[in-house]
């Protein structure tokens, strides 16, 4: 039961093990996920934190006899889930990196147009116009 539970952890990652007895005849079982050989992707610290059970052997075994259903499955289902996500995110950032880079190599090959002159200028009055008075403040109407 235990390599069918992990199966959805050994299609990503390469599994270590480390089984340790303890006191009162329990046992810790440690799973620690490891980087496959070959792949291109670095792992997160979340992907690689171990997961550990302690209880007596015939707990271990009754849990992992639950298969999917049981807590370990569930948790390998979880981190699945989540290294799934983590590796859309990883394309969809790579997918946005090469839109950019090719955006800018566009814009930098294309020239900017120059923006256009007007030959109409606006110029604005010289001096006052010739009924305004001092001590009033000049008027629009």
């Amino acid at each position: 039961m235990l390599i069918t539970t992990l199966l959805p952890l050994l299609a990503r990652y390469s599994l270590g093990f480390d089984l340790v007895a303890g006191p009162d005849d329990t046992v810790t079982l440690t799973i620690i996920p490891r980087k496959v050989d070959g792949a291109a992707d670095k792992l997160e610290s979340g992907e690689t934190r171990p997961i550990s059970l302690t209880a007596s052997a015939a707990e271990i075994d009754a849990e992992l006899a639950k298969g999917e259903d049981g807590a370990l499955g569930q948790l390998i289902a979880a981190r699945k889930t989540l290294a799934d996500q983590l590796a859309e995110q990883r394309q969809a950032a790579e997918a946005a990196r090469t839109a950019a880079a090719e955006a800018a190599k566009t814009k930098a090959t294309t020239p900017t147009p120059k923006p256009a002159t007007t030959s109409a200028q606006v110029h604005a009055p010289a001096s006052p116009p010739a009924d305004a008075k001092a001590e009033e403040p000049a008027s629009l109407w």
